[in-house]
């Protein structure tokens, strides 16, 4: 199964996916890109620090998406590199209809919340300042929403009453780290099925 990751950060949980591999706990699946959105994004040095493609695209002049020309050329990038599965790690973008329609039951994305709580952006922070005593993470498919399609797995993490919102945070990503690689197995190995398009 070939794996392209998407991502606009730090790239820590492409990291975890990359270990993940090298153990060979993600079965057959391999990573073979990794694109993003940030010129300087530390997701672009993880991918070249394993020795990984790793590829900036100008996503245009919005904040929150991909303008229709970036849009284009981002399809035709992806479709390039023939990935079985496109994993969104931190990838600050909703993507649009001709978007997913071009990888249609492919794109999955990590979100660190119990959705559908919690959407949107600074999640983490949304989630501590309600009180919430107990979130975690979730790996969905991607639909046209923001952080609304179906929901493959979740992994709560418990809020104890000492946390700071960093270390909280700190707790839901070590998660991320755990959950991700796995339904990436699970997807190469067909214990999840792809949806049917």
């Amino acid at each position: 199964m070939n794996i392209v990751i998407l991502g606009s950060g730090k790239g820590s949980n492409a990291q975890a996916i990359i270990e993940a591999q090298v153990s060979q706990y993600i079965g057959n699946a391999k990573v073979s890109a990794i694109v993003s959105d940030v010129p300087d994004s530390g997701i672009l040095k993880v991918a070249e620090s394993n020795g990984i493609e790793g590829f900036y695209l100008d996503p245009g002049p919005f904040r929150t998406k991909l303008d229709e020309t970036a849009e284009r050329v981002w399809i035709e990038k992806l479709q390039s590199l023939k990935p079985d599965l496109i994993a969104l790690a931190g990838f600050m973008r909703i993507l649009k209809p001709a978007f997913l329609q071009a990888f249609p039951g492919r794109i999955i994305n990590i979100h660190p919340s119990l959705l559908p709580s919690f959407k949107g952006l600074n999640a983490i922070k949304q989630a501590f300042d309600f009180g919430v005593k107990i979130s975690g993470c979730t790996v969905h498919w991607v639909d046209e929403g923001v952080d609304s399609g179906a929901i493959i797995a979740q992994s709560p993490v418990r809020k104890m009453h000492g946390d700071t919102l960093e270390l909280f945070g700190q707790k839901i990503q070590a998660a991320e780290h755990m959950l991700f690689p796995a339904i990436m197995r699970d997807l190469s190995t067909g214990v999840i099925p792809f949806p049917i398009q």
